[in-house]
């Protein structure tokens, strides 16, 4: 018995996806251009809690951008920041920034933040999901559009959550109540 539990330690230890989060910096410390090509920094979010989602207009998943702005009008103003991230890096998403945020304004009404069309995924990723991954491994980088990371009050990476869960579901809203 004491083996098999032995074996199993090892096994979880070198299958292991999740950094050692030291988070040498924190959120704060990048910034990101808005659509409208404003720096977008996150040094201005903070004591928030800040959920990033990476989105694109031709996805399977786009009608998430409703359940996105239903919860930035329900807790804004207790101190959730929502952000788009435009991503062309699944190959869904339109060429020109300007075409992104008059998508989203016209289709969804949206008016929380988004930015520029931004890399999220490999070697060209934004330094902001470079960070990601090393302070919380794998589970950080988007698989597809629509994948989500909850930033607590502190900067650093509560949670993630895939594409499959929506913005409104209990999971994301009760891990976002529990740290406003």
């Amino acid at each position: 018995m004491r083996k098999l539990i032995y074996l199993i330690s090892i096994i979880m230890f070198i299958f292991k996806t999740s950094a050692s989060a030291n988070y040498e910096k924190k959120i704060y410390d990048f910034s990101i251009e808005s659509i409208t090509g404003e720096t977008m920094n996150f040094k201005d979010y903070k004591n928030k809690v800040i959920l990033i989602v990476n989105t694109a207009s031709y996805c399977g998943f786009t009608k998430q951008y409703d359940e996105l702005q239903k919860l930035w009008d329900l807790y804004k103003s207790k101190g959730l920041i929502v952000i788009g991230v435009p991503s062309n890096s699944f190959n869904q998403e339109k060429k020109k920034n300007s075409e992104v945020k008059k998508f989203c304004e016209v289709n969804f009404d949206i008016d929380f933040p988004l930015t520029t069309i931004t890399e999220v995924k490999g070697k060209n990723s934004h330094d902001l999901f470079k960070w990601a991954e090393k302070n919380h491994g794998k589970s950080a980088v988007p698989k597809w559009n629509f994948h989500k990371i909850l930033i607590n009050k502190e900067g650093k990476i509560e949670d993630t959550f895939s594409s499959f869960t929506k913005p409104m579901s209990k999971k994301i809203i009760n891990r976002i109540e529990q740290i406003l």
